[in-house]
C-alpha cells in the first residue's frame, strides 16, 4: 500500500511538471509569434506617416458626409490619400473588378482599362475579369505589375435589359468559381465609362454603394424606385434612403456575393410572374440596399455623367460613364 501511494504522488507530481512544461513552451511560442505577427512599430521605424492634421471642427460643410446610420459619405475633402495609402496598402489586398463588354459595348473597353490603369486603385493587386460575347475584340492593353486580366465568354443577347439582367447572376457564378479564391474586395463597373482622378482605397468597405448622380438633389418621392407592388424590387413612396446607381456594386467578395445571390433570386421571381423591373438590375439593387445598408456610400464623384455639367459640390469627377448613341450600341433601345 505504501509503494502503491508513492507510485501514485509520482505519477502525478509527473503529470504537473509535463503540463508546466508544455504551458512554458505554448506561452512562450504565441508570445513570440504575437510579437512578430503586429508589423506597426517595425513599419513606422522605416516609414514616418506625415499628414495633415485631422480636426474635428474643420471640413466640408457644403454636403453631408455621413448616413444616417453612420456610414461615411466619401467626398473629396473627407479623407486623406496619404494616409488611407498607408493602412491599406501593407495588407496587401487584391481587388476585383468586373465589366460587361457585351455586343458593341466591347468598344468601350480600352478607355476602360486604360484610364484604370492611371487611376483606378493604383499600387494595388487588381484583376480585372472581361465578360464578353467577343473575346478575339478585347484590346491588348499595358497591365502594371501586380494587375491582371481575365476573359470570361458569355452569351450575347438581342435586348439589352436581358444583358443586364443575367448580371447578377454572371458575377454571382464567378464568385463562386474563380473570384473568392483569388480577391478580397471587389467592384462591378459599367465597360461604358472612364476614370479621370483617383479612385483609392477610401472606397473599401464591407459593402458599397454609389449614389445617383441624376438623384442626389431630389427626395425620394422623384426616385424611379419600382413602384409595383407586385414585383420583388417594389419599395413604396414613404420609403428610402438614397438612389443609388448600378454601375457601381462593391465590397467584400462574400457581401457583394450574398447582394447577387439575393438579387438574382428576386429577378427570377419577377421573370416567373411575367414581372421586370422598371430599371432591370439597379431597380432590385436599391431594394436590396433599402433593408441591408451600406457600410460605405460613395459619393456622385465615383460615378458621374459626361453630358451632365458639374455642380459645385463635386469637387473631382473620378469615374464618369461617356456619352454614347444607344441606337449605335445597344441591340434595341
Amino acid at each position: 500500500m505504501r509503494f502503491s501511494s508513492n507510485v501514485k504522488l509520482y505519477v502525478l507530481l509527473l503529470v504537473v511538471g509535463i503540463f508546466l512544461l508544455l504551458g512554458y513552451v505554448y506561452f512562450s511560442f504565441f508570445s513570440e509569434r504575437l510579437n512578430r505577427d503586429i508589423p506597426v512599430d517595425e513599419y513606422q521605424k522605416n516609414n514616418r506617416l506625415l499628414y495633415k492634421q485631422p480636426s474635428v471642427l474643420v471640413g466640408r460643410t457644403d454636403v453631408v458626409t455621413v448616413t444616417p446610420w453612420l456610414a461615411s459619405i466619401i467626398w473629396e475633402g473627407t479623407f486623406d490619400p496619404v494616409l488611407v495609402d498607408n493602412i491599406y496598402k501593407p495588407m496587401n489586398l487584391t481587388i476585383a473588378t468586373t465589366v460587361f463588354a457585351v455586343g458593341k459595348y466591347v468598344s468601350f473597353l480600352r478607355d476602360f482599362l486604360e484610364t484604370a490603369e492611371k487611376h483606378f486603385m493604383v499600387g494595388f493587386n487588381v484583376r480585372y475579369y472581361v465578360f464578353t460575347d467577343r473575346p478575339h475584340d478585347v484590346p491588348s492593353v499595358n497591365l502594371t505589375q501586380g494587375r491582371h486580366l481575365s476573359v470570361i465568354q458569355v452569351p450575347g443577347s438581342n435586348r439589352w435589359q436581358e444583358i443586364s439582367a443575367r448580371r447578377m447572376e454572371i458575377i454571382q457564378t464567378t464568385i463562386e468559381s474563380q473570384i473568392s479564391r483569388e480577391a478580397d474586395y471587389i467592384f462591378c463597373l459599367d465597360v461604358d465609362s472612364k476614370f479621370h482622378a483617383r479612385w483609392g482605397a477610401e472606397s473599401l468597405g464591407r459593402l458599397v454603394a454609389v449614389i445617383h448622380p441624376g438623384y442626389y438633389e431630389q427626395t425620394r418621392g422623384s426616385f424611379p424606385y419600382e413602384r409595383r407592388p407586385a414585383s420583388m424590387a417594389y419599395i413604396p413612396m414613404d420609403e428610402g434612403d438614397y438612389y443609388y446607381g448600378g454601375a457601381m456594386i462593391g465590397g467584400f467578395v462574400e457581401d457583394v456575393y450574398t447582394l447577387t445571390k439575393v438579387c438574382r433570386h428576386r429577378f427570377e421571381v419577377d421573370a416567373g410572374n411575367s414581372i421586370e423591373a422598371a430599371w432591370q438590375e439597379e431597380s432590385h439593387l436599391n431594394r436590396y440596399l433599402l433593408y441591408n445598408k451600406p457600410s460605405k456610400v460613395l459619393s456622385p464623384e465615383y460615378l458621374w455623367q459626361d453630358f451632365k455639367a458639374k455642380t459645385k459640390e463635386v469637387k473631382v469627377i473620378r469615374f464618369s460613364g461617356v456619352i454614347k448613341n444607344y441606337a449605335e450600341v445597344r441591340p434595341n433601345v
